[in-house]
């Protein structure tokens, strides 16, 4: 069982940067694959981005690819997603998401956390 967090969204004008955070409780954090999904009002969960249980293989949705950069620390039990030169079209409520096993499908995932707010001012 592994119980998720995330932290650090908040109101930001276009071109700003924010960093969410993650942070995991439970057992086995370094054994899973870890995922960023995104919900704006009216839509469907999206993925994000996603990053394996060792942080070498990352994958990305093509509208964040070299704006957004996920990462991972084992030892701090955490996730990070930097998210540089944001749109207004980020706008949405970020969940983080783990299972075992890499996966850009948000039905693959086993646990979730709450999610945070970020919104992009333009």
């Amino acid at each position: 069982q592994v119980q998720l967090v995330e932290s650090g969204g908040g109101l930001v004008q276009a071109g700003d940067s924010l960093r969410l955070s993650c942070a995991a409780s439970g057992r086995g954090f370094s054994n899973y694959a870890m995922g960023w999904f995104r919900q704006a009002p009216g839509k469907e969960r999206e993925f994000v981005a996603a990053i394996s249980w060792t942080g070498r293989i990352t994958y990305y949705v093509d509208s964040v690819k070299g704006r957004f950069t996920i990462s991972r620390d084992n030892a701090k039990n955490t996730v990070y997603l930097q998210m540089n030169s944001l749109k207004p079209e980020d706008t949405a409520v970020y969940y983080c998401a783990a299972r075992v096993g890499i996966s850009r499908v948000p039905g693959e995932y086993d646990y979730w956390g709450q999610g945070t707010q970020v919104t992009v001012s333009s």
